[in-house]
């Protein structure tokens, strides 16, 4: 039997032994553990002074949602240090009255800046699950200072990746501190929320972050192998009276741009001064409508570069606050690194005539978002885009619309329909480039208690004028427990599949990606927790009869250690057919690899120090094979703070590849300086440098932000490139000045 054949019979078994994991996964879904724990949110006539004191009588007479276990470094303890959370409600706001304890007022707050991410750090997360789906929360969090935080959750929680924390809406805190505790009192309207009328329950949960005590512990006792804001565990708020309708403001957020630039490289300056207008509306107590008109992005942080050593396109994540909330109704579909139809940052962006990246304007948009009921959300997505004929840019309609039905327990059933159309015809749209559509649908698997989750999914694409062989699908079915995490998973991309507001790294592939890791606990007291795993990764070509592309077998054992630092230890086992000529050191006028096979090895080890420390790390060294070559590089993250005004980190990538006479050699460098300084609760400056040798670019970021009023700001940014490979010269030049303003009617 031959080498190719080996592998469809093995493709075969795994396809079989997958759909009876599927079946049987499928009967799971409806049964899982659950936790009843409740906190009652008493109804109130009473007017509440917000001045962190809790000293009116109807603080007195709540009772107090309390004994916090331990997440971290145990999970089988009480919390050292037991904070107690009180709700009150009339009929138009949530009261909350938090007393937080600590060993000392010695908390550590690294800034003043809102949304501040929680690791690392004193601060405390209040989680609402308004329609009981135990699939999307909202998030309210707060730290010793005061600073707030706001975020929406999806996806059940199971990944870092379902944050939204671009998400804002206005709320009241006052938190005051005392020797070894905090107090903290919040007024949230419900017009923040989004829930059923009538409704008498909510979930809840809270997580809490204790740096002098080294714990990080929650109201719910979660296993240490879960996600410590997964929503599979929760418990219960119970309201006194059933909520009514809630009334949201209608929201309109208009801003006016005026930006200066020189493009150096073609000796073209520019002025410009655009206006526009974003507006925000609910219909219902739980559908979002958003329209934006002529939107600009201009405040928006560069991306951060990254060393591409691929073959393959880069995806970096979306930062464009429009795009953003609600995005997993949008962008949660396929597989997010091989083939996701729907990929936002493709929207404004397009290709002039030498294949380079530009801006391509947005005129106007619109999202519809939330849900119908309990279990049915909608998402519907239209973007008109400008053309630009000097670079052949067609005008175009950028559409999507999204269902999920909530089944079982904490399981989704999602459709999608994409649609990408040219709005007018065009001389230089050739035939056959009219319109790309794909539709599909994804079957997300979450049992009760999270011991079972998996992703399934089937997608068509329609291309003017292809017909045939246009089909991705994926299966991935996962079973955590303790001990134990094992993954069955694989996808197939056919050649003609195609979605223009997609990623879609390849095409015609065949994928199986399995893994098996296993946990260890020791009662150690420097060693937390330390787990060994191997990840295979076979890419198979279907249109030429199945030949193996591709292999990676990833070997890695990972231990984090008592003081909250990390330590991983991985090997690569590389297998790569190039098709083409390639060239790793993207370097002018070298000799390319030429094509053929390609067995390779290489190691990478990693060490994150202590984050709590003023001055904290990481370091990452690789070593080891690459192509017909040898590859040696690090990174590491420098971070120094002077709390709560002071942040600073310099992020430091080198890669030396050399390969054999006569094809090249080449020292790539990605350096990245950032510096943050929070003068007040109001004033931002955030300074972003970057030098890669790879893009031949250095760049430098700069902008300052005051917030004025909630959620209004006033933005200097300021921009400025550089050549650097043969001579350090201006490339591009700007500064803007932006200004928008949050109006309530």
């Amino acid at each position: 039997m031959s080498y190719s054949s080996n592998y469809i019979l093995l493709i075969i078994k795994y396809v079989k032994l997958n759909k009876i994991f599927i079946f049987t996964f499928l009967i799971i879904t409806s049964f899982g553990s659950a936790q009843s724990k409740k906190v009652y949110v008493k109804y109130i006539s009473e007017a509440i002074t917000l001045d962190g004191d809790l000293n009116e009588l109807s603080w007195k007479q709540a009772k107090a949602a309390t004994d916090f276990w331990n997440y971290f470094p145990y999970d089988s303890v009480l919390a050292k240090q037991q904070p107690e959370i009180k709700m009150l409600h009339d009929a138009n706001n949530l009261y909350i009255g938090m007393k937080v304890n600590s060993p000392s007022n010695n908390y550590i707050v690294p800034s003043l800046r809102r949304d501040f991410s929680a690791g690392g750090n004193d601060n405390i997360t209040l989680m609402f699950d308004t329609f009981n789906d135990a699939t999307n929360a909202f998030l309210f969090g707060i730290n010793p200072e005061g600073i707030k935080r706001e975020m929406l959750l999806s996806g059940g929680g199971n990944r870092g990746s379902d944050f939204d924390m671009a998400w804002d809406t206005k709320w009241k805190a006052k938190t005051v501190k005392h020797e070894d505790y905090y107090i903290s009192e919040w007024i949230i309207p419900f017009a923040s929320f989004k829930y059923r009328e009538g409704e008498t329950k909510w979930r809840f949960n809270s997580y809490h972050f204790d740096t002098q005590g080294n714990e990080t512990n929650t109201w719910i006792n979660i296993p240490r192998n879960q996600q410590i804001f997964n929503l599979a565990f929760m418990g219960d708020m119970v309201f006194e009276k059933p909520l009514g309708k809630s009334k949201s403001p209608i929201s309109i957020i208009p801003y006016v741009n005026s930006l200066v630039g020189k493009d150096y490289e073609n000796d073209n300056e520019t002025s410009d001064f655009k206006f526009g207008a974003d507006a925000k509306l609910t219909i219902g107590n739980s559908l979002n409508l958003d329209l934006t008109i002529n939107p600009d992005f201009s405040q928006v942080e560069v991306d951060q570069q990254v060393v591409n050593l691929t073959r393959f396109e880069v995806n970096l994540p979306e930062r464009r606050q429009f795009f953003i909330e609600n995005s997993d109704l949008f962008n949660d579909f396929g597989n997010s690194r091989d083939s996701n139809p729907f990929f936002s940052r493709r929207i404004g962006i397009a290709k002039d005539l030498d294949d380079n990246n530009i801006e391509n304007e947005i005129i106007a948009g619109v999202r519809l978002s939330g849900k119908l009921n309990n279990n049915l959300r909608v998402g519907v997505l239209n973007m008109q885009t400008n053309e630009d004929i000097a670079n052949e840019i067609a005008s175009t309609n950028n559409a999507l619309v999204t269902l999920q039905q909530k089944v079982f327990s904490r399981s989704n059933i999602s459709f999608m329909f994409i649609n990408k159309q040219a709005t007018k015809d065009y001389d230089f749209i050739e035939e056959g480039e009219n319109y790309n559509r794909v539709v599909g649908i994804d079957y997300r698997l979450a049992s009760k208690d999270n011991t079972w989750n998996g992703k399934y999914y089937f997608h068509k694409s329609f291309t003017d004028g292809v017909e045939g062989n246009d089909i991705s699908a994926g299966a991935s079915t996962e079973y955590r427990s303790r001990d134990y995490i094992i993954r069955l998973s694989g996808l197939w991309i056919g050649d003609n599949f195609n979605s223009d507001l997609g990623f879609i790294r390849r095409t015609d592939i065949l994928k199986i990606d399995p893994q098996i890791r296993h946990n260890f606990w020791p009662k150690n007291k420097k060693l937390q927790r330390h787990n060994i795993s191997i990840t295979p990764s076979f890419i198979w070509r279907p249109e030429l009869n199945f030949e193996n592309s591709d292999y990676t077998i990833r070997t890695a054992w990972e231990g984090s250690f008592q003081n909250t630092s990390n330590f991983e230890l991985e090997m690569f086992n590389n297998f790569i057919r190039l098709y083409e000529e390639f060239d790793p050191t993207n370097k002018d006028e070298a000799i390319a690899l030429p094509i053929g096979d390609y067995k390779y090895t290489n190691f990478k080890l990693q060490y994150r120090s202590d984050r709590r420390k003023v001055f904290s790390y990481s370091f990452t060294p690789t070593f080891g094979k690459f192509f017909n070559g040898e590859l040696y590089g690090f990174s590491t993250r420098l971070n120094y703070r002077i709390q709560p005004f002071f942040n600073s980190s310099v992020q430091i990538n080198y890669n030396h590849i050399e390969l054999p006479n006569p094809y090249p050699k080449a020292d790539i460098w990605l350096i990245g300086p950032r510096f943050e300084v929070t003068f007040n609760r109001s004033l931002f400056w955030t300074t972003f440098i970057q030098y890669s040798s790879q893009r031949d670019n250095f760049g430098l970021n700069a902008r300052l932000q005051w917030r004025f009023a909630p959620l209004s700001d006033l933005f200097i940014v300021y921009n400025d490139n550089y050549f650097t490979n043969n001579v350090f010269a201006p490339r591009v030049r700007s500064i803007n000045l932006k200004l928008n303003y949050w109006l309530s009617i």
